[in-house]
């Protein structure tokens, strides 16, 4: 068969008359009004194709709100502007057996293996001209042992202390201090953590020193000199820091005494075994697996889950908290509205062995170097300039458009089909006032109508009950078409020998119009 003659098969499939060899004899039987329109209605296959896509497009936004929830005042800097992608998680096969260290920042994962190569993947774009995944050639040919991510840059380091940074530097990400850049008269100092945050970074070197570099402006980076050479660990929210002492007690080293951080809780002056931030809160774990978080808690961080076993390490993600118990196992909570703060099933079957965590990620790795992921994997229409995932709004939106569309449908079908039936059958005066209405209503411009009537009502009642009313609005606005078009039937097919038939045996007139005129054009709707 020639293509043309394919496509014109399609378009007749499509848009052509119904099947001739059907049974004559069949069609010729009496059927019922409502056999007659649904017979008449699937044999119209564009009509079916049309009403089956609104149907399962309505169902849709009906059910998966309930797998999609929405917060209405979310608002993610974080997250402003990303372009399509699930791939925040998507981290190279090669670091699976063979992982060193992985970070997560806003966006993108950067990661090291056991032989220092380094890897970075999600959506790593920051600006139109910087991209993380534009890895320094010195980065490339070095064996890197840690890294660390940012907001908007990396931090690594390779097996002989030097200090690389890359991505976003214009605000000093860049600057690493005297101290860390190895020379001769100095040597070289040994670093045993990194750290990256909002616009800075840290590093701790091992023998108990904590410096600081980036952007000074909004972050407290100074570090009180009673506490250098004492240091055992340190932990960035977005413009603090605390410091694990090696004598076992928290302590926060800044010279900005008077925000949140500063009063660290009670009980944590000894007997602590490891420290962690998430943005806004600070958290602390002691020998006997107590754990304490402290900070501006908006996001459930010190909701913390029952558990059997001790906790010995934890992590901290933008929102939430990730803890590896003494058993291998691992709990999460805090904020949960990119599955980062439950540990799925699956997980907790395995031996793990470290827990890699950061902003909306998760990164478990088990004792055989398999790696187990949960969290944002990414937005998969993008986000807006206010970080909120396009297809979450676009789906609680379609809820609300094709709900108000639906119902205001039903409404100008219902009054169309009353008033063109009327209008068609009695014909004469009755047929022109309601031509002449429909006609004013017609001419009514629908949006200055609704400006108009928002205006008028103002905050008079809820947003709720607004939307009813713009479904009755549009409703009683769009009839005129269908009235216009069933008029237009109804003239022709009340001058047919059962109509005739009908008003000599004395059938009423409401009957006739819609039992026996009525079911004969509906198919046209």
């Amino acid at each position: 068969m020639s293509e043309k003659k394919k496509k014109f098969s399609l378009l007749n499939r499509l848009f052509g008359n119904r099947n001739k060899d059907v049974d004559l004899l069949k069609e010729e039987q009496i059927q019922s009004p409502g056999k007659m329109m649904l017979d008449n209605f699937f044999h119209n296959r564009l009509g079916v194709l049309g009403f089956s896509g609104f149907i399962i497009i309505f169902l849709f936004v009906l059910i998966a709100p309930n797998f999609f929830p929405i917060n209405l005042g979310e608002s993610d800097p974080s997250q402003a502007n990303i372009a399509p992608t699930t791939s925040m998680m998507s981290y190279p096969k090669e670091l699976n057996g063979n992982v060193k260290a992985i970070a997560s920042g806003p966006t993108f994962g950067v990661g090291c293996d056991d032989q220092g190569k380094t890897y970075v993947w999600g959506a790593t774009k920051i600006t139109a001209a910087i991209n993380i995944k534009d890895i320094p050639e010195e980065v490339k040919r070095a064996k890197i042992v840690d890294v660390a991510a940012g907001y908007d840059h990396v931090v690594a380091v390779d097996d002989e202390n030097h200090v690389y940074v890359w991505g976003n530097t214009r605000l000093g990400q860049d600057m690493i201090p005297a101290e860390l850049v190895p020379s001769r008269t100095k040597g070289t100092k040994e670093i045993v953590q990194i750290e990256a945050g909002y616009q800075i970074s840290g590093a701790l070197t091992k023998d108990g020193e904590l410096y600081f570099w980036g952007n000074a402006n909004m972050a407290d980076i100074g570090v009180k000199s009673e506490y250098q050479g004492r240091i055992k660990k340190f932990a960035i929210a977005t413009y603090h820091y605390i410091v694990l002492l090696d004598d076992g007690s928290v302590h926060y080293a800044g010279y900005q005494t008077s925000n949140i951080f500063a009063k660290v809780p009670e009980g944590l002056d000894k007997d602590v075994v490891d420290i962690s931030a998430s943005g806004e809160t600070m958290a602390a774990v002691k020998n006997d697996g107590k754990i304490t978080v402290w900070g501006n808690v908006t996001h459930g961080e010190n909701n913390i889950p029952e558990f059997e076993s001790k906790p010995v390490e934890i992590y901290g993600g933008r929102y939430h908290y990730t803890a590896l118990m003494d058993d291998g196992a691992v709990i999460s909570w805090g904020d949960n509205s990119h599955q980062q703060g439950v540990v799925p099933d699956g997980v907790n079957g395995q031996e793990i062995e470290t827990v890699f965590a950061g902003f909306y990620q998760n990164y478990a790795v088990t004792k055989n170097d398999t790696i187990k992921t949960w969290g944002l994997k990414g937005h998969p229409l993008g986000t807006d300039d206010l970080g909120r995932d396009i297809l979450t709004r676009l789906i609680h939106g379609g809820k609300t458009t094709m709900t108000v569309g639906a119902i205001a449908e039903i409404i100008a079908i219902v009054i169309g089909v009353i008033m063109g039936s009327i209008a068609g059958y009695f014909g004469g005066k009755v047929d022109l006032l309601i031509m002449r209405i429909a006609e004013i209503i017609g001419g009514l411009p629908f949006l200055p109508f609704a400006l108009l009537l928002s205006a008028i009502i103002g905050t008079r009642i809820d947003v709720q009950m607004r939307m009813y009313l713009i479904m009755v609005v549009l409703g009683l606005l769009s009839w005129t078409g269908i009235c216009r078009l069933i008029r237009a039937q109804i003239l022709a097919e009340r001058e047919k020998e059962f109509v005739l038939a009908a008003q000599a045996m004395g059938v009423k007139e409401n009957t006739i119009i819609f039992k026996h005129i009525l079911p004969n054009v509906l198919s046209i709707l």
